[in-house]
């Protein structure tokens, strides 16, 4: 059961940014486990209660550990992260719900890092020829959310005949919805879980809607 992350998660998190060194994490190990990994998975856990029953959705919870084969300067990661997404070969080109915690706070909600070119066109196409559903999905969805769903745009937008649908042929990569909350009693405490449930099930729909085109 996820209690709640905590100040001693937030200690962790600074000492491993500012020690990133195999003597330090050795020594602080036990309280990576216990304040960080564990309560990471427990949230992970709870967060992925309505998705049991989804076939093909997978939760992954990162490890600190960086993979040393592609030889970066350091051999920790100063954040942890969970997501939820479907069973493919590669999550950064493909829909994902995830939360990330670091030394700055909590970030979660929807996101596509790197889409395919095949995917934004296959995108562009569906949009062009069911443009009401699409809107309206995504209308709501960012009322439900409370924010709007960015991306990082062409410089030379696609063409399209339909103004409505302009912003949306822009697109090209980073498309996603995140909420950021800065540490507080608030993020120390259970409900941390039920907040991000109702992100997600605010962008359930845009997230299986992307999932059509996954590859």
């Amino acid at each position: 059961m996820f209690e709640g992350f905590s100040p001693e998660t937030v200690d962790f998190l600074w000492g491993i940014r500012l020690n990133n060194n195999r003597e330090w994490f050795l020594q602080n190990k036990p309280n990576y486990v216990k304040y960080l990994y564990e309560p990471m998975k427990a949230l992970g856990q709870a967060l992925f209660q309505p998705f049991l029953d989804r076939p093909g959705e997978l939760l992954k919870v990162s490890r600190i550990y960086r993979d040393a084969r592609l030889h970066h300067p350091v051999p920790y990661k100063e954040s942890l992260w969970l997501c939820i997404r479907q069973d493919v070969a590669w999550w950064g080109e493909n829909p994902c719900l995830f939360l990330e915690i670091n030394p700055e706070g909590i970030d979660y909600g929807f996101f596509i890092w790197q889409p395919r070119v095949a995917t934004m066109e296959a995108f562009r196409q569906d949009i062009a020829a069911r443009p009401e559903p699409f809107l309206e999905m995504m209308q709501k969805a960012e009322q439900a959310a409370g924010m709007p769903i960015t991306a990082e745009c062409y410089k030379r937008p696609k063409p399209t005949e339909d103004p409505r649908l302009a912003p949306y042929f822009a697109w090209k990569k980073q498309i996603g919805c995140i909420r950021h909350e800065d540490f507080s009693p608030e993020t120390f405490s259970p409900e941390l879980a039920q907040r991000a449930a109702g992100f997600f099930e605010a962008l359930m729909s845009v997230y299986d809607y992307f999932n059509q085109f996954k590859v």
